[in-house]
């Protein structure tokens, strides 16, 4: 994941409140009971000790995701109102038969945001980045079909 990815920075603020939490709540809790659990003896059926293992690691990789999410993002105002689909633009189009309107970002953003988020990275994004409104392209769907894509609208996020 070395794109930079568009969110706001609400979303950005969020991501930085998690990973604080994670580091200095979750890591030194879940540390304790690891302790804990150590110290009842017979670690290969002790199920406290297991679980907070698991928990460690689910931790240690959030931890490092946010990181790399965090490192990797662009900050702030949406991009210039000229059409053209990037990062940070509400994206109106007909997929097909359907009309779809979505915020091309990253995931992350999704709680702050009423709207569906796709990636850049994601097969459509991939497919309409850089393509201008009044286009249609050509997207293969995950399911292996191709489907002919309408750019209608395309507008900074606000």
């Amino acid at each position: 994941m070395a794109d930079k990815t568009w969110m706001t920075q609400e979303s950005y603020d969020r991501l930085k409140e998690e990973l604080r939490h994670l580091e200095e709540v979750e890591r030194p809790a879940i540390a304790r009971r690891i302790d804990e659990a150590r110290q009842e003896g017979d670690l290969k059926e002790n199920g406290g000790y297991h679980a907070a293992r698991e928990q460690q690691s689910w931790n240690e990789t959030r931890i490092l995701q946010l990181k790399e999410i965090m490192e990797n993002a662009e900050v702030g105002e949406p991009p210039a109102d000229d059409g053209i689909v990037e990062p940070g633009m509400v994206v109106k189009a007909t997929l097909g038969r359907r009309e779809v309107k979505f915020l091309m970002g990253s995931r992350e953003a999704s709680p702050d945001v009423d709207m569906d988020v796709y990636s850049p990275d994601a097969p459509l994004g991939q497919a309409i980045m850089g393509h201008k409104v009044g286009e249609t392209v050509d997207y293969l769907a995950p399911n292996g079909k191709n489907i002919k894509v309408k750019l209608l609208e395309v507008t900074p996020f606000e």
